[in-house]
């Protein structure tokens, strides 16, 4: 379903239609990011900052630790028992 469309400008540039904008809630200086999917290119407004933005501004000298889906689901598991103990 098309939403909208736009026209590119001989320098390459577009105009982001009010409508699309108003769905993505997007002002000026807003980032939009395109990102292939198979055949398609898909546009979508970038968060302000990463996760590993925030990490390395928090902890310049540490990475990340990587964990798995499961580690994490654990270790909410944990933090909810301990914070909501069943009485």
């Amino acid at each position: 379903m098309t939403i909208a469309r736009s026209k590119i400008t001989a320098q390459g540039q577009i105009s982001v239609p009010a409508e699309v904008r108003r769905k993505l809630g997007l002002r000026p200086g807003s980032i939009l990011e395109w990102h292939e999917e198979g055949q398609k290119i898909v546009v979508s407004r970038a968060g302000r900052y990463s996760f590993e933005d925030i990490h390395r501004a928090l902890f310049p000298k540490r990475v990340p630790n990587t964990l798995t889906i499961e580690e994490m689901e654990g270790g909410l598991r944990r933090y909810l028992k301990a914070r909501h103990p069943r009485q």
